[in-house]
């Protein structure tokens, strides 16, 4: 759990995910077409990949991945996203923890 609080505090926007997620995938796109550079740690290519998998279940992210942090705060999985998009909260969340300056 330690690891995965660490990771999700490096950058403004930490997407946990798995390389051949295709929900991971979209996820990804929808926050570069947003401006937004975030911090990608794919699961399946660390070793400890597993664990902190297990720890993003324990903290409610379910499935596990995409599991997103905007301002070192879990905010959700595709479904919670695309809701946070598609009503105008995502890019408040994302200007107001720095990843957005326009």
């Amino acid at each position: 759990m330690d690891r995965v609080v660490k990771v999700a505090s490096q950058k403004a926007v930490v997407i946990f995910s798995k390389s051949s997620c295709c929900m991971c995938h979209a996820i990804k796109r929808l926050f570069y077409e947003q401006g937004v550079s975030p911090l990608i740690y794919e699961l399946d290519e660390d070793m400890n990949g597993r664990d902190m998998e297990r720890s993003l279940l324990r903290l409610g992210c379910s499935p596990a991945v995409p599991a997103v942090f905007i301002g070192g705060r879990f905010v959700g999985s595709a479904n919670t996203v695309m809701t946070l998009h598609i009503n105008g909260s995502l890019k408040k969340m994302l200007k107001d923890a720095g990843a957005l300056w326009l």
